[in-house]
């Protein structure tokens, strides 16, 4: 088993300077904590994994190909592989858990 804490993970993606930081990679899966400030621009170009992002916290709206949904907290959204997506109009500071499958990279 491998237990994670949310307030760690933030701790230490910041303290890396990054939006992102994996913490879980197996073999059919990784997962990792994404951050975006209030206002700060979503720089992702579409993965070539499926992805689902899980809402920590924070206010968005998600475009996902020609979609867009407002996102909050408890907000699930599942992104095929290769489809462009990105968060914008951050209202409130954004964490965010993302499961890639396969692993990322």
């Amino acid at each position: 088993m491998k237990v994670f804490r949310l307030d760690e993970l933030e701790a230490e993606r910041a303290a890396n300077e990054g939006a992102y930081l994996q913490f879980l990679r197996e073999r059919n899966m990784s997962v990792g904590l994404y951050a975006l400030d209030r206002g700060e621009p979503d720089p992702q170009q579409p993965h070539r994994q499926d992805e689902v992002y899980f809402v920590v916290s924070g206010r968005a709206l998600i475009t996902v190909g020609d979609e867009t949904t407002p996102v909050a907290r408890g907000s699930v959204v599942y992104v095929p592989a290769g489809v462009p997506h990105r968060f914008h109009h951050i209202s409130e500071d954004l964490r965010v858990l993302v499961v890639f499958s396969p692993p990322e990279g």
